[in-house]
């Protein structure tokens, strides 16, 4: 009987195995420094990243929750192994055979990596084994049916080999005879899920069934998924591996292995929802997209999908003129039908698991990226995920399209229902745009969108989010007068984009570009930040601010600032700035004013856009026509600040 690994093989695993690689496959590490490396610490849910690998050392650490070790614990606590089976599978990935002492006389023992390798490393070979068998059948005389299935999608040989797909003949143990061949006792095999325990014995799960091979991040096939191909099968159109060791259907996202690059490169995933709709969008050149498998999206995914994007920040689109962007982008796809849009409901409360920005692609005709390439080609399912919605609109819209609009009754039966989505949103500023836009869409007064907004949010209903909120709501009765300052949330961009605009203007206003005194009093999003803006528009401006300078500059501000402001303004006096260079310190100053107008101006087309939308060009000719001009206006002012930065 084999006993403990040798000292001198788990040394030469640790040294051979290189961390960054094992780590880099369940977390997006980036440069922190020379020599280390940092990403979203995957032992628990951060917002910022404060998970650090050390590939010269050989460690990790989070100085969030204290968590560390060397490459060996990293693979025991990110996969649940033992001590014993992350050696050997991190020897079989590194090359290292592994010599074991006997317990009884302590003599070492040659043994190959397979001869007697722990319990996950067995079951994952199993699967391998039943990958390529499937693979191997799918070919053969008995799998017309799943070559038929997948010719009528217009998926060739390539196709199939380049997704794994396989074919589970019809027999009850074509499947369980070979794994025996192989070496597979019946406890591994029943273990594995790839048998079924019956009162006869056991039996192949999958027969007469297309196959995909599920992987998880490093590649390693964990399960199958199976789809009905014949009518004398009774069972469900789709077929899942059941919840194993290795199994859970609710941390799985098939095709996770072929599109981690590309999230990671590309800051964005998409999700779809079945085997051939990931097959369609990655023959498409659409290389992000992902599924789950068998269970709706849910907080597990979330985190899986966060640590790929490497999701720091709270949205998408805000670029400074550096180049530096500001997160990532989760597209949803969803049949167009009633189904769909229940799907997408789902996922807006997922949603705010993101800080990347979350949209949904709807094919108006229902057709899903599988049926969307077949029908109109490539091309068509490329143009869905570009054309994609914001989630939140998407869902208030939703709600919208069930009521009249052009009555009293449908406009406040609509308030109603689409209140209670837009007091869901976390983000104050999101919250408070989506708020002006509910307005627009209904056809009625902002502040009776907000009053009602804020009654949703102060429902029981709403749980513990309700508390948060309640501070921050007006009250019905005191909508004019000056508004609660609540505390701006730090990871959302927009509000750190207005606040480092802030600090830069009371820092250094003479680097600070004239457009930042051209901006009108609801430039800023942020209640608190707007606040300490309209305290630097009534001192004068950034112009007033070149003509006194340091101290006194700061101090006029304060001057005009109600006492609950006052303090924002000291905060932001003596915030520190991520560029203090005094050769660089200007053109930094200018790329985030720059930042700042853009946001604007972009909100201002948003508005415009919407406004001419709801013209009807017959009807009120010279209304429309002023509308279209106030766009290109806005619209050529958005280029020449572009064209100039």
């Amino acid at each position: 009987m084999a006993g403990l690994i040798k000292r001198e093989d788990v040394e030469a695993v640790r040294e051979r195995a290189r961390i960054e690689e094992i780590v880099s496959a369940h977390v997006t590490l980036k440069p922190a420094g020379v020599g280390s490396l940092k990403g979203l610490c995957p032992f628990h849910d951060e917002r910022s990243p404060s998970f650090h690998v050390r590939p010269g050392v050989g460690r990790w650490h989070c100085f969030g929750c204290g968590e560390g070790g060397d490459v060996i614990s990293f693979v025991q606590k990110i996969d649940g192994m033992g001590f014993t089976d992350a050696v050997e599978y991190l020897a079989d990935r590194a090359g290292v055979q592994l010599r074991y002492e006997d317990s009884r006389t302590g003599a070492a023992a040659d043994r190959g990596p397979r001869e007697e390798p722990g319990k996950r490393q067995r079951l994952i070979e199993a699967h391998k084994v039943a990958a390529e068998f499937y693979a191997e059948q799918l070919f053969g005389p008995g799998a017309q049916a799943g070559r038929a299935f997948l010719a009528e999608r217009s998926f060739d040989r390539a196709d199939a080999e380049h997704f794994g797909v396989g074919y589970a003949p019809t027999g009850w143990d074509a499947l369980l005879r070979h794994l025996q061949g192989r070496g597979f006792t019946q406890p591994e095999l029943v273990a594995s899920g790839l048998v079924s325990q019956g009162q006869r014995g056991i039996y192949d799960r999958f027969r007469g069934r297309l196959v995909w091979p599920i992987r998880d991040v490093t590649g390693a096939v964990i399960g199958f998924g199976a789809r009905r191909l014949y009518d004398e099968d009774q069972g469900p159109k789709y077929l899942n591996t059941p919840e194993t060791s290795l199994y859970k259907k609710s941390q799985v996202l098939y095709g996770i292995d072929l599109a981690k690059r590309s999230i990671a490169q590309g800051k964005r995933v998409v999700i779809v929802e079945g085997y051939t709709d990931v097959m369609a969008a990655h023959l498409s050149g659409v290389d992000t997209a992902v599924a789950t498998c068998g269970t709706a999206f849910g907080a597990d995914h979330a985190k899986v999908v966060r640590r790929l994007l490497g999701d720091t920040t709270a949205g998408g689109g805000l670029q400074l003129a550096s180049g530096a962007s500001l997160g990532g982008e989760v597209i949803f796809t969803f049949d167009g039908d009633a189904a769909g849009q229940k799907a997408a409901v789902r996922a807006f409360g997922e949603d705010q698991r993101f800080h990347a920005q979350t949209f949904v692609a709807v094919e108006p005709g229902g057709l899903d990226p599988c049926e969307l390439r077949l029908a109109r080609g490539p091309e068509a399912v490329r143009a869905l995920v570009d054309g994609r919605q914001p989630l939140f609109e998407f869902v208030i819209r939703t709600t919208l399209d069930t009521f009249d609009l052009d009555t009293v009754e449908g406009r406040v039966g609509a308030l109603r229902a689409a209140a209670p989505l837009v007091a869901g949103i976390r983000d104050r500023s999101m919250q408070l745009g989506y708020a002006r836009s509910l307005a627009r869409w209904i056809g009625i007064d902002t502040e009776d969108v907000r009053r009602e907004v804020a009654r949703a949010a102060s429902t029981p209903s709403r749980g513990a989010r309700t508390d948060q909120r309640r501070d921050a709501r007006p009250e019905p009765e005191a909508a004019t007068a000056t508004p609660v300052l609540a505390a701006p949330d730090p990871r959302d961009p927009v509000a750190r984009l207005e606040r480092q605009a802030l600090v830069v203007v009371l820092q250094y206003p003479q680097h600070v570009p004239d457009a930042f005194d051209e901006l009108g009093e609801d430039a800023f999003g942020v209640p608190a930040w707007r606040a300490v803006h309209d305290a630097v528009r009534a001192a004068g401006g950034a112009a007033a601010g070149r003509d006194v300078g340091g101290g006194r500059w700061v101090e006029a501000v304060v001057e005009q600032a109600p006492e609950t402001v006052a303090p924002l303004v000291t905060e932001l006096a003596v915030a520190p700035v991520p560029e203090d260079r005094e050769e660089v310190i200007g053109a930094y100053v200018a790329d985030v004013v720059r930042a700042l107008v853009d946001l604007g101006l972009t909100r201002r087309i948003a508005d415009a856009k919407s406004r001419l939308q709801r013209l009807d060009q017959e009807k009120d000719p010279a209304a429309f026509q002023q509308a279209f001009t106030d766009l290109l206006a806005i619209e050529q002012q958005r280029r020449a600040l572009r064209d100039g930065g």
